[in-house]
């Protein structure tokens, strides 16, 4: 499936929506080059979920935890990280199989890290500066998710 979003609230509006659906353990793996929408989704997400705080790009942070919403949001960024062994430092493992949704910045970069179960949001920006997301499920509760962008 693919999406088009014609400005960061449209954007927002996409991740909101699905953020209604988040369960816990959901993993959203976000792919796409610096400023094509990935922050922006998170923000969005964010508040679909009720949080007060506001996402920021994580890229001095490994893992942010944003709390006191519906469920915990853990946004991470993988980008500065070596190896896949650098995950255990940062509980990645523990984290997205815990209590909240973890969204992966760069989170192709290390494919054992993907769960069995995990939604890809490929993000791209067209000529024109509309955001394309190409959207990939992998299991039951990607495939939920996915669905809500449909809606």
């Amino acid at each position: 499936m693919q999406i088009i979003s014609t400005s960061v609230e449209q954007t927002q509006s996409y991740a909101e929506r699905m953020a209604r659906c988040a369960e816990e353990g959901d993993v959203i793996l976000l792919v796409g080059d610096l400023g094509a929408g990935k922050t922006h989704f998170t923000q969005g997400f964010a508040r679909g979920l009720e949080l007060a705080d506001v996402p920021t790009s994580p890229t001095f942070n490994l893992v942010c935890e944003y709390s006191g919403g519906r469920l915990p949001l853990y946004h991470f960024d993988l980008y500065r990280l070596e190896s896949a062994d650098e995950l255990d430092d940062i509980d990645y493992y523990g984290i997205t199989e815990g209590d909240g949704v973890s969204l992966v910045e760069w989170g192709d970069k290390f494919d054992e890290a993907a769960p069995d179960d995990y939604l890809l949001l490929d993000f791209a920006v067209r000529a024109d500066g509309a955001r394309v997301i190409d959207v990939t499920a992998t299991g039951p509760r990607a495939y939920a998710l996915a669905a809500s962008l449909e809606a």
